[in-house]
């Protein structure tokens, strides 16, 4: 964990920049791609990602620490539509692949620079068989129908200028699989696959936007491009024997923003005993293709 630590600072120090150009941007505000839940916005990007937590034990199995490294790509088809594909790989307690892979679209529908405000909408497609059978993964598509918000306080009167670094994000999903019911392979029991609303939501402090837009504060490099923020993941399920019970995590971190690329680094709280046991972890590192390549692969295909 300590070599994680340092090797963010290093990177830090090197990537930042006067002024950060991100994707997600609405007037004076930027949105940063945030690890536990999506942004609401579009762009060329490229996401790489660790996890490490420990998962709560079903059925009365003792709880596992699991590692998931992601990575995802994001093109953008316009200035307001885009798409993405990932995927994960998996380890848990020695037993590792691929999860199923991932397709999803998303759409802005609506940016108000006056109030740092941006509205969208998307589809997210976790696409049955494509992943290993003995990490779990499922046999089944589950289709997940979302909206994302975006809102900066910078439209706050003057007198509350300390405030106006804050920002809001967050997004409502429900989650339907394509399979109402699973057969255990080793019992032969079936099991009912329930529908979920998956929903989170962030708040964020942004130094660059204290720093280029309320009043310099002279902070130094690399603590003058950083983001303190806290994530809030949750899952309800709808259907089965856990409806309505919510499980997830608040992730308190960091974002140290450059002008192409991103770093974070949050801590993972379970939520409650059934989101998991101890406290994980999750790394980011983020590159803004639109930035690196803008002339190329970093261009809206239309």
């Amino acid at each position: 964990m300590k070599k994680i630590v340092c090797f963010f600072f290093s990177a830090a120090f090197c990537s930042s920049a006067s002024t950060a150009y991100a994707h997600a941007v609405v007037g004076d505000r930027i949105f940063p791609a945030t690890m536990a839940i999506d942004d609401p916005g579009v762009s060329d990007e490229m996401n790489t990602q660790v996890n490490r937590f420990k998962q709560a034990g079903n059925g009365g199995a003792p709880a596992s620490w699991q590692t998931d490294t992601s990575a995802e790509y994001d093109k953008a088809i316009t200035e307001n539509f885009g798409v993405s594909a990932g995927g994960a790989w998996l380890d848990n307690s020695g037993v590792s692949g691929f999860d199923n892979f991932s397709a999803s679209a998303k759409y802005v529908f609506l940016k108000n620079t006056e109030h740092e405000l941006m509205l969208s909408t998307g589809l997210d497609w976790d696409i049955q068989n494509t992943g290993a059978k003995r990490i779990g993964a499922e046999n089944f598509s589950t289709l997940t129908p979302a909206l994302f918000f975006g809102k900066g306080m910078g439209d706050l009167p003057d007198s509350a200028d300390l405030l106006k670094p804050f920002a809001l994000t967050g997004t409502l999903g429900y989650a339907v699989p394509t399979q109402n019911f699973s057969t255990d392979p080793n019992t032969g029991d079936k099991n009912r696959n329930p529908q979920a609303v998956e929903w989170g939501f962030t708040v964020q402090y942004s130094i660059p936007y204290l720093q280029q837009h309320v009043k310099d504060m002279e902070i130094p490099k690399p603590f003058s491009t950083v983001i303190p923020i806290v994530e809030c993941a949750f899952e309800t399920p709808t259907g089965g024997d856990q409806s309505g019970h919510t499980t997830g995590t608040i992730n308190p971190g960091v974002i140290f923003m450059g002008d192409q690329m991103q770093l974070g680094l949050e801590a993972q709280i379970p939520l409650n005993h059934e989101s998991g046991s101890g406290i994980g972890y999750m790394a980011q590192m983020h590159f803004y293709l639109d930035d690196i390549f803008p002339k190329t692969i970093g261009r809206p295909l239309w």
